[in-house]
């Protein structure tokens, strides 16, 4: 795959999670003034999620117990990750190179939590994250590598021109 092509796959994602969250923030303020318990029910619900496993259970709890303050700031901390989403996605699409090392520290933090994860879950879904994320920094890191190469031989030809002249 183009190496341009990938950088904008992954502002495309990128993005998308950032539409995600801000969509869950909203979510979470449109449901501020009433149950949270209610709420939660609905999302278990609506996502085909089992209401016995452990991941809803928790959920569920969090939400019974928030208080509207609690609830807004949630999606104000929702707001300002798609913000952050947002700027990196701006940032790749424009092929910026502060947007690139971004992506890849960004994306290589999460990568032990999610191994972590697929080892101790063995869910699919885990495992499914982890796979996408790694594919991610494998292929920004390459991008960056194949960038900073290109790049030094410019350097070296434009110095051996300017020695010659």
């Amino acid at each position: 795959m183009n190496m341009s092509r990938s950088l904008k796959a992954v502002a495309i994602f990128e993005a998308a999670k950032g539409a995600l969250v801000l969509l869950a923030g909203f979510g979470l303020l449109r449901y501020a003034h009433i149950d949270a318990q209610h709420l939660a029910d609905v999302i278990v619900r609506h996502v085909h999620l089992n209401p016995a496993s452990s991941h809803p259970r928790i959920f569920k709890a969090l939400l019974k117990h928030a208080s509207d303050g609690q609830l807004r700031l949630l999606a104000l901390g929702a707001a300002a990750y798609a913000i952050v989403r947002f700027v990196e996605a701006w940032g790749l699409w424009f092929d910026r190179r502060w947007a690139e090392w971004f992506a890849l520290i960004s994306a290589a933090a999460y990568l032990p939590i999610e191994l972590y994860e697929a080892l101790h879950t063995r869910h699919w879904a885990a495992m499914l994250v982890l796979a996408v994320n790694t594919v991610v920094v494998a292929a920004i890191a390459l991008h960056l590598r194949r960038t900073r190469n290109f790049r030094s031989a410019n350097a070296s030809v434009e110095k051996d021109s300017r020695t010659r002249i």
